[in-house]
């Protein structure tokens, strides 16, 4: 049904991939910037960081629904 509805709109495989890369890209860059702040803020930065990470394997699980139905 969210599949279905996803690429009525328009959306394909190879978007939600993307997105699904990008998450990755936005984590490490995001965990990265965790070093640089100071210890009080720290904690919070990375779990941002791990929190962006977990958007991966749904993007790509999406996506491979997606493919299925293209």
């Amino acid at each position: 049904m969210i599949v279905r509805a996803l690429h009525s709109v328009g959306l394909r495989s190879a978007h939600l991939h993307a997105l699904s890369l990008s998450s990755v890209v936005l984590c490490l860059a995001l965990w990265i910037r965790a070093k640089t702040v100071d210890q009080q803020e720290r904690g919070n930065a990375e779990r941002r960081a791990l929190f962006t990470g977990l958007w991966a394997p749904t993007l790509w699980l999406i996506g491979d629904s997606l493919r299925d139905r293209e």
